[in-house]
């Protein structure tokens, strides 16, 4: 059994991988298990516990969070990806607003905690993937920044 401490804006997890079989892991997150299913299955290196416990979602409102919309072409910017997987509660800024790094740019609940999504750099937003009220995925771009 292999044991993380991860930091995921501002909110520490204790993670445990209890098992992996093929493309199926047993993790435990804060206390909590999960049966996390891979994409790839479980890959040589250590980089599978980096992704193993977001990988699976608790259920929100009796409901486990969807796909994000088809991702549109990325034009010019950085694409600002949620950390792990959730429902948006809210997007804070607009298209053509400036931002600077670390900045809020949208708030996501995920496992009942509202986690902030920051600006990873300085620029103009140039592109919002996501509205209040929808489920994204881990890695499901919220905005653009050019």
């Amino acid at each position: 059994m292999k044991e993380y401490k991860f930091k995921i804006n501002g909110s520490e997890y204790a993670v445990s991988i209890d098992s992996v079989e093929g493309k199926k892991a047993e993790v435990t997150v804060n206390g909590t298990s999960y049966s996390v299913e891979m994409e790839n299955g479980a890959p040589e290196a250590p980089q599978a516990a980096a992704t193993a416990p977001v990988a699976s979602a608790p259920e929100v409102n009796g409901k486990a969070p969807e796909a994000a919309p088809a991702e549109k072409p990325a034009g010019k910017g950085k694409q600002v990806t949620s950390p792990l997987p959730g429902i948006i509660l809210e997007v804070s800024v607009k298209v053509g607003d400036s931002v600077k790094a670390g900045q809020k740019v949208a708030v996501i609940e995920a496992m009942k905690m509202e986690n902030e999504i920051q600006a990873e750099k300085d620029g103009t937003i140039t592109e919002i993937n996501v509205s209040k009220g929808d489920s994204v995925l881990e890695g499901a771009p919220i905005v653009t920044i050019a």
